[in-house]
């Protein structure tokens, strides 16, 4: 609700779709800074803590921009400005949170703690643009984020009810830049994990930002209006839901290399067929296989790597999975904007689908050599789940 509010806010404000895409980017661009700096603290200190702090931080940065949308005073450098806060935030926030989950659950729940994790957020993903429309058009974008802010208190409320044991880590000497290059030695050492990484980074930068052409094809392709937009973003929603229910239905981590690059394939492919869709039903239709393949991907992608990482190392591994999933993410809007105004969107989509579909051919061809390796891996973290436990077997 918040981000469709404060798109809107902006856009209200402003009249720029030029700057909707620089709120965007102000907003997730210190993800990619500073999620290094988050990993470390994640993984030399308390978890759970952390992110009693980080969901505080949004709260308070929550009813700031409700007070100054409701009293009228708000400006955009303002919106920027908690943007940018509230991303530096979510730099602490995700790394700490992700690596939290296995401390919640423990590892033989993790994968369907993760895609049940993923069926909630899209959940959200398909209520939450309705209800916000609904709610702007009635009273306004700024009970929008009074209400996100009035949410944290529940979200508060049962983190401090959480009776999860404290788990002590060594204390560390060395430096903070030391730890961070710590993490970043073994992600680029660890052939498994980087090859994941490398293929979810490629995907976020040239296949995600598809949905920030949406507004594009209602209006120059599919001849609608924000109703048309509203139906392209729930299909898509839909999709990601089925694909995230799909993967908490597997039981164990066997064969997740095969989900992974299958469903790079299909989200490549389902999104060259959405390029070129010149019908609305046409065009939903392909908007379901393209977010139920984004999310098998992206949770299937999570997954894996978390099975293959220390607990020692696991926030800093983490951090770089979120600048990975987020960080590509403004340098994509940026990209597809800029090729849009220039090639156009359907030409834009289908090179970013054209991209998804080599990234998965090249992830694909090196899955038998990575099998052995990240089977170690894994039963050298004690994972269970799998019998047995190939999360890259093909």
């Amino acid at each position: 609700m918040q981000q469709i509010a404060q798109s809107w806010l902006v856009y209200r404000l402003t009249r720029s779709s030029e700057l909707l895409g620089l709120v965007a980017f102000a907003g997730q661009i210190p993800v990619l800074v500073f999620a290094p700096i988050g990993g470390a603290v994640a993984d030399r200190g308390h978890r759970h803590g952390i992110v009693v702090w980080t969901q505080t931080l949004s709260m308070i940065l929550a009813f700031a921009l409700a007070a100054l949308t409701l009293t009228g005073a708000v400006r955009v450098w303002e919106v920027f400005a908690l943007a940018a806060m509230l991303g530096l935030v979510n730099a602490f926030d995700m790394p700490a949170r992700q690596a939290f989950i296995q401390e919640m659950v423990g590892r033989e729940d993790l994968m369907n703690a993760i895609a049940l994790n993923s069926t909630l957020v899209n959940g959200a993903r398909v209520v939450g643009p309705a209800a916000a429309g609904a709610l702007v058009a009635a009273v306004g974008e700024g009970w929008c984020f009074f209400l996100n802010g009035i949410s944290f208190v529940a979200v508060i409320a049962g983190l401090l009810m959480m009776n999860v044991p404290r788990v002590e880590r060594e204390r560390s000497n060395r430096s903070a830049i030391a730890d961070i290059l710590e993490g970043f030695t073994y992600v680029h050492q660890t052939a498994p994990i980087r090859a994941v990484l490398v293929l979810l980074g490629i995907v976020s930068l040239t296949a995600m930002p598809y949905s920030v052409l949406m507004p594009v094809f209602a209006d120059q392709i599919l001849h609608g209006g924000s109703k048309t937009l509203g139906l392209l973003t729930s299909a898509s929603a839909v999709g990601a839901l089925i694909g995230a229910i799909s993967l908490a239905a597997r039981k164990g981590v066997r064969g997740l290399g095969r989900w992974i690059a299958v469903s790079t394939f299909a989200f490549g492919g389902s999104l060259i067929l959405f390029a070129w869709s010149q019908s609305l039903w046409a065009s939903m239709t392909t908007l379901v296989l393209v977010g139920g393949a984004m999310m098998a991907q992206m949770a299937a992608s999570n997954t894996v790597i978390q099975a293959m990482s220390p607990d020692a190392l696991r926030g800093r591994v983490m951090s770089v999975y979120s600048m990975m999933f987020m960080g590509m993410g403004p340098f994509g809007a940026l990209f597809a904007g800029a090729t849009a105004e220039r090639l156009g969107a359907p030409a834009t989509v289908s090179i970013g689908g054209a991209a998804c579909l080599i990234a998965g051919i090249i992830f694909a061809s090196r899955l038998p050599a990575l099998r052995g390796p990240a089977r170690q891996l894994v039963v050298a973290q004690q994972f269970v789940g799998g019998d047995p436990p190939e999360e890259m077997a093909g």
